[in-house]
C-alpha cells in the first residue's frame, strides 16, 4: 500500500495499535478542511505494530490531548516535504475540556456551561484532580 507523504502538515507517529480513530476523534480531525490519513497496524521494530495519522494541511494539534493520551507518541511537523520539528510529548500540567469530573457534587455536574478543568497531581501515576472539587479523576 502506498500512502503519499505530507507536503505541509503534521504526522502523529507511534500511536498505540488500534487507537488511531480515538485520537482522530479527540482532536476533531473530522472537522478540518484538508487531507487526513489514518494508517493502522503499521509494522514497527520498536512497538511491534502501531497506528499513524498524517494531516496534510496547516492545522493546530492540541498537544495536551496527545500528551494526556500517551506520552510515547511523537508529533512531526512537516513543511515543504521536509521534517522541521519532532515534538516529544509530556503529561500536561493542566487539562481543559478533555476529561470530565464524575463527582455528582462537583459544580461541573450542576452548571453545564462550566468547562471541566484538571491539574496534574501525581505525574508518576498519571493522576489528575478536578480544580473545582479536588476529586481525583479515574477512568
Amino acid at each position: 500500500m502506498n500512502i503519499d507523504g505530507v507536503n505541509t502538515g503534521v504526522v502523529i507517529d507511534h500511536i498505540q495499535e488500534g487507537k488511531g480513530w480515538e485520537i482522530y476523534n479527540l482532536l476533531g480531525l473530522d472537522k478540518v478542511d484538508c487531507t487526513v490519513a489514518i494508517i493502522q497496524r503499521v509494522e514497527s521494530t520498536k512497538y511491534g505494530k502501531k497506528d499513524m495519522i498524517k494531516v496534510d494541511g496547516d492545522v493546530d494539534i492540541d498537544l495536551d490531548i496527545l500528551g494526556y493520551f500517551d506520552t510515547k507518541m511523537t508529533v512531526n511537523i512537516v513543511k515543504n516535504h521536509e521534517l522541521v520539528e519532532k515534538l516529544k510529548l509530556t503529561l500536561p500540567e493542566k487539562l481543559t475540556g478533555v476529561i470530565k469530573c464524575k463527582n455528582p457534587r462537583c459544580i461541573t455536574s450542576t452548571e453545564q456551561e462550566i468547562v471541566h478543568q484538571f491539574r496534574l497531581a501525581d505525574p508518576e501515576n498519571k493522576r489528575y484532580r478536578c480544580i473545582y472539587c479536588d476529586v481525583v479523576y479515574k477512568e
